[in-house]
């Protein structure tokens, strides 16, 4: 009987994940699904572009995972039942839902809109996490005339690039950003002043220190009672996780990300790995990772690796997990790279400028193709399954390495 995985989404950790388990495993010995709403892959890192109206390629499942034998069913997941083993989706264009059966999951749903509780921010905001919401957004402000006031709110690195973009796009509109500190206040001085710069040549007004406490349709307030205009408000502070693991028997954190191990594995269910947005990972310093593309490739090389180590029974890999950079877009003629250390913290170096735009644009080319091409370079396949029964977890033996 062949060991079934199930991956759900498939997002930068999801599709990347199924496609290295499809090149670690004998085809015979398994059988992977991977579960998605959508037919082909979205670069949730380029949404901003999509907003402002630039064209993404289109990259269809059905050609990445041609040949491969990953199994795409097209359903949105209703529920989890971790412990008779099942996933149950809506499968797309059906009106029934259907139960699938695992003895491996593998829970990438990654994160979505979070609206922090802020009053009017779901009824009167835009949010850039998920392609529905660019292509709306899209439509908001193709529509907006000149001299219209948009407010981006949240000074991370979503809304750094969401700002910039749109005031590059759109230089006839009065774009400002809300950030509840100072702006690129995680950044080195060299940063700094690389955002300030680019902020001012785009004419983006930054409200620092500011916090915002209601959104309604022509303006958000702010907490000290001040209301900023805005025909068109786009929130970005901060993302929240797909709620359906806190539905679950899973261990999960406060905020709903599955607890996991060095090597992914759900502390509570030796069955189901997370990676992602959805896991709560622990990486160098002891400090929980945080939600990025840049965290989340590690602990899909990581998940993947280890599900078909544990299965073959070699020994299980340490894939190093540590940060080297951060990549803001600022528009498509600008950019920076913000180096820090293994544990995400910044360092006196940055690249800037146009060299840093094209940097980035590399980076997320490079993000796109690996996630079709999750093996490059190292040997493919195919290692055979010495353990495909359907117990409800995979027991190591003595002769097996799990240390991470």
């Amino acid at each position: 009987m062949k060991h079934r995985i199930v991956v759900l989404g498939a997002g930068y950790t999801g599709a990347t994940a199924a496609g290295r388990l499809a090149r670690r495993l004998h085809r015979q010995d398994v059988s992977i699904t991977l579960v998605n709403a959508e037919p082909d892959f979205v670069e949730r890192v380029r949404l901003h572009q999509l907003a402002v109206g630039q064209g993404l390629e289109t990259r269809p499942f059905s050609e990445m995972f041609a040949g491969t034998g990953v199994e795409l069913k097209l359903a949105k997941v209703t529920g989890i039942d971790v412990d008779r083993r099942t996933v149950t989706v809506g499968v797309t264009g059906m009106a029934d839902t259907e139960d699938l059966e695992y003895d491996s999951l593998l829970y990438a749903l990654g994160s979505g809109w979070n609206t922090q509780g802020v009053p009017g921010t779901a009824e009167h905001a835009h949010d850039i996490t998920g392609r529905p919401g660019a292509l709306r957004l899209r439509e908001r402000l193709a529509a907006l005339d000149a001299g219209q006031p948009v407010v981006v709110v949240g000074g991370g690195l979503t809304g750094l690039e969401a700002a910039t973009e749109i005031a590059e796009a759109r230089p006839d509109l009065d774009v400002a950003l809300v950030a509840h500190g100072a702006l690129g206040d995680w950044l080195s001085p060299k940063g700094r002043g690389h955002v300030r710069k680019v902020f001012a040549g785009l004419g983006i007004t930054a409200h620092e220190h500011t916090a915002v406490t209601a959104v309604e349709a022509g303006h958000v307030t702010t907490a000290d009672g001040k209301d900023i205009p805005a025909a068109v408000t786009v929130w970005t502070a901060g993302f929240a996780v797909h709620p359906i693991a806190q539905e679950t028997a899973l261990e999960v954190t406060g905020t709903g990300q599955i607890v996991v191990d060095r090597t992914m594995r759900s502390v509570s269910h030796p069955d189901v790995y997370a990676i992602g947005d959805a896991a709560m990972a622990m990486g160098p310093g002891d400090k929980p990772l945080r939600m990025s593309c840049a965290s989340g490739g590690f602990t899909a090389l990581q998940a993947a690796d280890t599900i078909a180590a544990r299965l073959a029974g070699t020994k299980i890999p340490n894939v190093p997990i540590r940060y080297f950079n951060q990549c803001i877009s600022l528009g498509r003629r600008e950019g920076l790279i913000q180096y820090v250390t293994a544990d995400d913290r910044a360092v006196r170096a940055a690249l800037t400028g146009r060299l840093a735009a094209v940097y980035k644009e590399l980076v997320c080319k490079g993000a796109a193709w690996g996630v079709g091409n999750p093996t490059f370079g190292m040997p493919t396949r195919r290692r055979r399954v010495v353990r495909a029964g359907a117990g409800p977890a995979v027991k190591e033996s003595a002769a097996v390495d799990t240390s991470a």
